[in-house]
């Protein structure tokens, strides 16, 4: 496995000529991956993944996460260029934003949990932890008000209120 990052996107090629005639089966893996509307760097990414002049290698393949569905910063001037630049073509700009995303094979969303899944994840995991003596009921009122000054229900908030609950008690 290979971590890059957005700033090393140009060395990519090189990358790829390095590891394509080797036996191995590689992972470049780019972690937390999202661009500001400033930021260009997705469009020499978008050439890596589908293959420009160099194709990609078959030894490799590339993961990404990110914590955005689309990857390129989309801004309400995106869809009203035709009235304040006069550009004849707005659904180009806002359909190069996001080709980047369509370009991975699978997307895989993490949704929130219902109540009663997420007081399921508190439960699994507050029986790892013997110091843990809460009811099942007390445990559940003192995850919803966590939960609720931590971002909402999630399985990253269940898993940060038994680390705390764990330390505190």
């Amino acid at each position: 496995m290979i971590e890059i990052y957005k700033h090393q996107f140009q060395d990519l090629s090189a990358i790829n000529a390095h590891i394509k005639n080797r036996n191995y089966k590689y992972i470049i893996y780019m972690d937390d991956l999202s661009f500001e509307e400033f930021e260009i760097e997705y469009k020499f990414l978008k050439a890596v993944i589908e293959g420009g002049v160099e194709v990609k290698p078959d030894n490799v393949l590339i993961y990404a996460t990110s914590n955005r569905r689309h990857l390129i910063c989309e801004t309400w001037t995106d869809r009203n260029d035709i009235e304040e630049r006069g550009d004849v073509h707005s659904n180009d700009t806002m359909e190069e934003k996001l080709s980047l995303a369509s370009r991975f094979g699978v997307t895989i969303a993490y949704y929130n949990p219902s109540r009663v899944e997420y007081h399921e994840i508190v439960k699994r995991l507050a029986k790892k932890h013997k110091n843990i003596t809460l009811s099942e009921k007390e445990l559940c009122e003192e995850a919803n008000r966590w939960e609720m000054q931590h971002g909402g229900a999630s399985g990253r908030t269940a898993q940060q209120f038994i680390n705390w609950l764990a330390g505190k008690i």
